[in-house]
């Protein structure tokens, strides 16, 4: 476990790295429950194949959730601004999740307000 920060003992440039983790059938049908997205992409192998994946696809939405601060902690998050505001303070960070493949397949960027001390 993580301990828990402040936003006092954030700082620009900092990174939160995740583990890597693999990602099952059984997590794919998990999402594709709550998810109600029946897409064959996801979950068809023959599917995904013929239209240019070698695997069924990940939904998009289930790996922007592995870049909850919730799901790991700061997951694969850069810190690329703090502000303070009153009481709280904006944290701003990039995401990037790249594939087993070394590939880019999101970007993107996350703002919190986070209680100061």
């Amino acid at each position: 476990m993580v301990p828990a920060r402040t936003f006092e003992d954030l700082r620009v440039g900092e990174v939160f790295r995740a583990p890597s983790r693999t990602l099952t059938d059984a997590h794919a049908a998990a999402f594709q429950t709550v998810s109600a997205d029946n897409h064959p992409v996801h979950y068809d192998a023959k599917w995904a194949r013929r239209h240019g994946h070698t695997a069924p696809v990940v939904h998009g939405l289930q790996v922007l959730a592995f870049t909850a601060p919730g799901a790991t902690l700061f997951p694969a998050l850069t810190v690329t601004d703090l502000r303070p505001q009153g009481d709280n303070g904006v944290v701003t960070t990039e995401a990037t999740i790249h594939n087993q493949r070394g590939e880019l397949v999101l970007s993107g960027q996350h703002t919190y307000l986070l209680r100061r001390r």
